[in-house]
């Protein structure tokens, strides 16, 4: 190779043209590109054209012939070659390509023809030696296609990327299909960052964001798509907010149109005074309560419970969802319904004033508070009164005399519980917090055990337990629920902790779970032999499920369900439940981490409840004036039953960390 031969070369991803200058060993040549920087280039791995006819001495020379090959690159030029040599399948090289298209086979015209060639990937294939053959048509028009929608898929890009960017400026835009399934595949990111979405990572790096799952949440709540309390837990349990439309559509043809009762013949029971105990804000009404005093003087009492089961049949739309959905949510934000809201609030609901179709079921007690009688019959009543737990108390406190139905109901409740702790039943009174978010203020409030509470509950326990005994008496396959009888600590362990939520919370560790099962079980800490939920029938789909069972066996008409198809049933049930009941706990965590985070400069009375692990230093601590539980770890010596003054040193609510300090009385005082 000669000095001043003009070489094409590859740097950088860059075509160069430089010099031979000199050889470099055995095997190099040393060339100088027209900024007069040198390369070592290998012949023939490195060296990819040698410009014929052109000898240079100086750099600024390469200079001057690219400025005279540039005019002659015109990509528009090799379709017209190409379309002349196809057919013939006729091959060709630089110089013939420049003869074909310029007339002119000069250093100029050839290397134009080469830059040309090189560059193509659509019309011409490389087979050797600067020999070039032109592609069969249907191969140009695949490549053409693959082009095409590679730079469709780039425009797209873009223009989704300039979506984003104006909307994170504040403008609003139009998102199309496309950019719902990108940003769906941010949000799943998010939700499940272990098993990320293909291509989202390469997505985000082209917007120019991070990777982190933060990065990614306050990409989404920046665009509107997320709030800032967006609720995780919640979109990670997939469980589904609103109702799709063949359920809507079905709500609608319901309240149209009431399908036949199967219990024409329901008890007429609207000569009974009704009331309905709830709280303020309940708007699914499912139970109330009457007094009835029989000719022999006795008295009975009644447990109406609203009757879904009325307006759903096994196995319909309605019935399904239900079923799927398996309870209502409830959440610091609003509720997520079992039943659409239409129904659940509407005909199902017992509503004051309204004839109302009812499961009822009638108790007598025996001096000692135990079920000496019962009758369930379905009924129709008419609500007389909606009463909030403030209104009963008041009512109790006050004696009212027009109301003494009200006072007997508390007592003959107060004998039920005296009854069942004869029979073992075992109390735990630990505070309960109450959470609600409403227009981004948290208000959290404890949730006291009232006697209208204490009322109300045990109207529901005895209940259950009728109903428990209905179905064994029959032999009835139901949701029975049970519990094993715990190991509780001695009383000589107990008296040696503070009363109250110590002793309580060294009782609740003792706790074995509850079970479920289709035959009887014991309830130890409800000291029941048997026992089921039946109470809630708008909200839980286990108690819908034994008013199917045991209003089917009123009528004599076959279960809707035998054993083994409520087997299936219930494992799917249990299994929602269980993430729907995780779920809520997890809302409740984010939203009381959230609060005490936004009241970081308050100070809080606490008890230590337990040590955790008290090698670590580590305990559980009760905030008295919220009811809310948190791991603490101290740097002294504490004992459960001591209070404390602490104050939160650290919160993240996304992450579920919380850090407490303890701090002095006067410095508690200061801060507050």
């Amino acid at each position: 190779m000669e000095k001043g031969t003009l070489v094409e070369f590859w740097h950088n991803g860059d075509r160069r043209l430089g010099i031979i200058d000199r050889p470099e060993g055995k095997k190099l040549w040393v060339a100088i590109d027209a900024r007069q920087q040198s390369y070592q280039l290998h012949p023939t791995k490195d060296i990819t054209y040698t410009v014929a006819g052109v000898s240079c001495k100086q750099p600024a020379e390469i200079e001057t012939f690219l400025a005279a090959v540039a005019p002659h690159i015109e990509p528009e030029n090799l379709p017209i070659a190409w379309e002349m040599l196809v057919d013939d399948n006729a091959t060709t090289d630089p110089a013939g390509l420049a003869d074909l298209l310029y007339a002119d086979d000069s250093p100029v015209h050839t290397y134009a023809a080469h830059c040309l060639l090189s560059g193509d990937k659509v019309y011409f294939k490389n087979k050797k030696d600067q020999n070039y053959e032109p592609r069969p048509r249907n191969q140009v028009l695949e490549i053409q296609h693959q082009i095409a929608v590679k730079e469709q898929k780039e425009r797209d890009l873009q223009e989704f990327i300039d979506r984003i960017q104006a909307r994170l400026n504040g403008t609003e835009v139009d998102w199309t299909e496309a950019d719902r399934a990108k940003i769906e595949g941010f949000e799943k990111f998010v939700l499940q960052p272990d098993f990320p979405p293909k291509g989202t990572a390469d997505l985000l790096t082209a917007i120019g964001r991070g990777q982190s799952e933060q990065q990614v949440f306050d990409l989404l709540v920046g665009l509107g798509i997320w709030s800032p309390h967006e609720n995780i837990a919640l979109r990670r349990a997939q469980i589904p907010v609103d109702f799709a439309d063949p359920i809507t559509a079905a709500v609608q043809n319901m309240l149209a149109d009431f399908p036949a009762d199967l219990d024409p013949d329901r008890r007429d029971l609207t000569h009974l005074k009704v009331y309905t105990i709830d709280d303020e804000s309940t708007t699914e009404i499912d139970d109330g309560v009457s007094l009835e005093t029989l000719p022999d003087g006795r008295q009975q009492v009644w447990v109406h419970i609203a009757d879904p089961t009325r307006f759903i049949s096994p196995g319909d739309v309605l019935d399904l969802e239900a079923r799927r959905r398996s309870t209502t949510i409830y959440l610091p934000t609003g509720m997520i319904p079992m039943f659409p809201t239409a129904l659940a609030t509407g005909p199902m609901s017992l509503i004051q004033g309204q004839v109302c179709c009812a499961l009822s079921f009638g108790m007598i007690l025996d001096d000692t508070g135990a079920v000496v009688e019962y009758q369930i019959t379905a009924a129709s009543i008419k609500p007389t009164y909606r009463l909030t737990y403030d209104d009963v108390d008041e009512m109790l406190q006050l004696g009212i005399l027009n109301e003494p139905e009200i006072a007997a109901i508390s007592k003959l409740g107060k004998l039920r519980q005296q009854w069942r702790q004869a029979q073992g039943s075992v109390n735990i009174s630990m505070p309960e917090a109450s959470i609600k978010v409403h227009d981004d203020e948290i208000d959290i409030s404890i949730i006291e055990d009232s006697p209208a509470r204490q009322l109300v509950a045990e109207m529901m326990i005895m209940t259950g337990e009728v109903a428990a005994r209905y179905g064994q008496d029959h032999e009835l396959p139901l949701p029975y629920r049970g519990q094993p009888q715990p190991e509780l600590p001695t009383d000589e362990e107990l008296n040696l902790l503070p009363p109250g939520p110590v002793r309580f919370c060294a009782i609740r560790r003792c706790m074995p779970r509850s079970e479920m099962g289709l035959s009887p079980l014991r309830h130890a800490s409800l000291g029941l032999n048997t026992y089921c939920q039946a109470t809630s029938p708008i909200r839980r789909y286990t108690d819908t499920i034994v008013h199917f069972q045991i209003k089917a066996h009123l009528r004599g008409d076959p279960l809707p369900f035998d054993y083994d198809k409520l087997q299936e049933i219930m494992q799917s049930i249990v299994s929602t439940s269980y993430e729907g009941t995780l779920m809520e706990r997890q809302t409740n965590r984010y939203w009381s981490l959230e609060y005490l985070g936004r009241a970081h400069h308050q100070s809080w009375d606490a008890i230590m409840l337990r040590w955790l692990r008290e090698d670590d230093e580590l305990a559980l601590i009760l905030l008295e004036e919220l009811g809310l539980e948190f791991a603490m770890r101290f740097d002294r010596w504490i004992s459960p039953g001591d209070r404390i003054q602490v104050q939160v040193s650290f919160v993240d609510p996304r992450k579920d960390v919380i850090h407490f300090k303890e701090v002095s009385p006067q410095e508690a005082q200061a801060i507050n």
